[in-house]
């Protein structure tokens, strides 16, 4: 079995449409070279809001890629999640986000937050509400992605401090440094878009 890793995602606008409330899911095989995946962000209405593009890189990195609209001014956390269904009916119990299907951040290996291998960096939106980030990668590569249950792309609500908080500061219940929320998702908040990603 294939294991998951980052990816790289380019943001296209105007493809398709669908239900609100139909859950959209992964299919779990790359393309034939295994050379580049694809996501159509969409917010829990239904609505494109962006796009999402990984391609192999030489040395073993991947490019990704997004592009956004209609979002909040700002910054946005941004990370692969571990399942590809993008379902907004599916709400965490705990918090009441949707997108619970998508499941937790996308990891090959130990460790919490910042060091998952779909932790990406912030996505920043300007005044207008649109938004575009390139990066590379090492922690993973475009075929790892395509597991049994597939992967997600996840735009976050609010900005994601990557678990960058000190031991000098202390936290809810007499903590120093971060605590088990920080540590999960760097305190981005609630799940605002979803994009399942596929080899089309």
């Amino acid at each position: 079995m294939l294991r998951k890793t980052h990816l790289a995602l380019v943001a296209a606008f105007g493809v398709g449409v669908v239900s609100v409330g139909v859950a959209a899911v992964a299919e779990a095989r790359p393309d034939r070279g295994g050379r580049q995946a694809h996501a159509v962000i969409r917010n829990a209405g239904g609505r494109i809001i962006g796009r999402f593009q990984v391609k192999h890189r030489r040395y073993g990195k991947s490019g990704v890629t997004v592009t956004v609209r209609g979002l909040t001014p700002g910054y946005h956390g941004f990370h692969i999640h571990t399942t590809g269904v993008c379902d907004p009916r599916s709400v965490d119990p705990a918090t009441g986000s949707p997108y619970f299907s998508a499941g937790g951040h996308f990891t090959l290996g130990a460790g919490g937050h910042a060091d998952h291998s779909g932790d990406l960096p912030n996505l920043l939106v300007g005044a207008d509400g649109t938004g575009s980030a390139s990066t590379v990668t090492d922690r993973f590569r475009v075929e790892q992605l395509f597991d049994k249950d597939g992967s997600a792309v996840v735009v976050h609500a609010l900005a994601d401090n990557h678990a960058n908080v000190p031991a000098r500061y202390t936290g809810a219940g007499g903590k120093a440094g971060p605590d088990e929320a920080t540590l999960k998702a760097g305190d981005s908040g609630g799940r605002v878009a979803c994009g399942v990603i596929t080899n089309r």
